[in-house]
């Protein structure tokens, strides 16, 4: 059995950080009839290292493959330390798809790209989105999305 064709919008809430910087997620404006789409983890050590991703949105294309908008804040936006790509994961850990982002976006906080043509075989039911730091790697709140 296959995905159906239509487009399917699978958007995550904002996440909510308390203080100290672990956090938990808050599904806002979820349907009662839509399964929960977000998962966190709170920043390494609370000490904003890594950007962190707010919102994913996933859409199935007509041809098979995926279309995720990915919204992310970093911490620290400069020319010398910024978000410079995240990544769609599978549950095992294996990577799906990457979007590198080649500058700063120090006036655009927290911002959103989309990175198409994203193949997730059939048996894989949710899918995680990470974002990386220039200087400290992989790391920051993620988003687990439900497919169908």
């Amino acid at each position: 059995m296959g995905r159906p064709a239509r487009l399917l919008a699978a958007t995550a809430a904002a996440l909510v950080f308390t203080a100290c910087g672990s956090g938990g997620a808050t599904p806002a404006g979820t349907a009662p009839d839509t399964p929960e789409t977000t998962k966190t983890t709170g920043r390494a050590g609370g000490d904003d290292l890594f950007p962190d991703v707010l919102e994913v949105s996933a859409n199935l294309r007509d041809d098979g493959t995926w279309t995720f908008d990915v919204t992310i804040s970093s911490p620290y936006d400069s020319p010398d330390r910024y978000a410079d790509a995240w990544r769609v994961l599978a549950p095992d850990g294996t990577e799906l798809g990457v979007r590198e982002l080649l500058h700063d976006h120090a006036g655009e906080q927290p911002f959103t790209r989309s990175l198409s043509g994203v193949e997730i075989p059939d048996e894989i039911t949710e899918v995680t989105v990470q974002a990386r730091d220039r200087l400290n790697g992989w790391g920051g709140a993620i988003v687990t999305v439900n497919l169908p």
